[in-house]
């Protein structure tokens, strides 16, 4: 028979036992590196494909003495590897903001060829994960048109670019030397705001210099590529926009209804209705209902909608489930959406 001393020092040597090994086994837990999440729909493996991902390359912004960004998430590298396993985010389409528009030509040469190259390098690096985008001056559109081609030679898959140019706007004919070039390349264009500082009315609580400015800024620039008729004399352009295209797409009806009231707004000036031009941009899916999916897919057409997070800002970590909740959508929609459209733009294995 058990004494109870021995009872008690066979118990604790039990308890001491599993606590051990619950311990042990929630340090091997911290060690192993978390699985990718599969996101299937119809029960097959999807790739997923993120456009809409921010990154900056350390030592560039030195070059015009400036200090690189202190925010660790927004480095180019692998350490966004977990947050996109997690949210079963594939690959990421890295683009960066420009900062750049205001400087001369020679030290704008220098600039972007360093930083096209190390980004270039990096992408081919991790090629199973990462695609970038090509960064251009385009304050020197000749200059920008053939750093776009020198970009996709080393691998880039297009460019991105601002909604203007130190205040002047993409559709200026000064511009055009960059549109032919990325027509000719067949060149995806992805097109980031840098929001609308000019509007005092922003100032105040809700960030709304961001939340009203970002998507306001895209809907100007769209608007006048539009009515002053890039567009046209640029047909074969792949712009895709950021934030779901900004407002235009919900309320896209009103610029078709203008023409109609002001008819010498548009007569001889574009050459099909307003909302036309929507169905040969695409936009990326950055919004934020079921509905305001449904009505983005509704008045661009499925195939000119990309998946996009904003990584690393915090506006969303479900953009994946934000597509395969969102009931009006066929699972075809969703296959598009989620990886097959962004693979066909930007020539990227499915």
């Amino acid at each position: 028979m058990v004494d109870r001393r021995t009872f008690c020092t066979r118990a604790a040597l039990t308890v001491a036992g599993a606590l051990a090994a619950r311990s042990g086994l929630r340090a091997a837990a911290r060690m192993q590196p978390r699985g990718r999440r599969p996101v299937t729909v119809g029960g097959r493996r999807v790739k997923v494909i993120d456009v809409h991902a921010h990154c900056v390359v350390p030592g560039i912004m030195e070059m015009m003495g400036q200090k690189t960004t202190a925010n660790a998430a927004l480095m180019m590298g692998t350490s966004r590897l977990q947050q996109m396993d997690e949210q079963g985010i594939d690959v990421e389409v890295l683009s960066i903001n420009p900062f750049w528009y205001a400087i001369d030509r020679d030290l704008a040469r220098t600039l972007i060829k360093a930083q096209n190259e190390k980004l270039a390098e990096f992408c081919r690096d991790h090629s199973d994960r990462f695609a970038g985008l090509a960064t251009v001056a385009l304050q020197h559109p000749e200059l920008a048109a053939e750093q776009l081609e020198e970009g996709m030679k080393m691998g880039l898959r297009g460019v991105s670019i601002g909604a203007s140019v130190n205040g002047e706007e993409l559709a200026s004919p000064r511009l055009d030397p960059f549109w032919a070039k990325a027509e000719a390349l067949r060149a995806p264009i992805f097109m980031h705001p840098q929001g609308v500082p000019e509007l005092k009315r922003l100032q105040g609580n809700g960030l709304l210099t961001n939340v009203i400015g970002n998507p306001l800024d895209t809907t100007i620039a769209l608007s006048h590529l539009i009515f002053e008729g890039t567009l046209d004399r640029f047909p074969g352009l792949r712009i895709c926009a950021a934030h779901g295209g900004g407002y235009l797409p919900s309320y896209a009806d009103r610029s078709d209804h203008g023409c109609l009231t002001f008819p010498e707004q548009c007569k001889g000036k574009i050459n099909k209705p307003p909302t036309a031009y929507l169905k040969q941009l695409y936009v990326d899916s950055l919004v934020f209902s079921s509905e305001a999916l449904r009505h983005l897919v509704a008045v661009c057409g499925i195939s000119q909608i990309v998946l996009g997070t904003d990584y690393p800002f915090p506006w969303t970590s479900t953009a994946v489930d934000h597509v395969l909740g969102t009931s009006a959508l066929s699972d075809a929609d969703r296959v598009a959406i989620l990886g097959g459209n962004a693979a066909k733009l930007l020539n990227l294995p499915a």
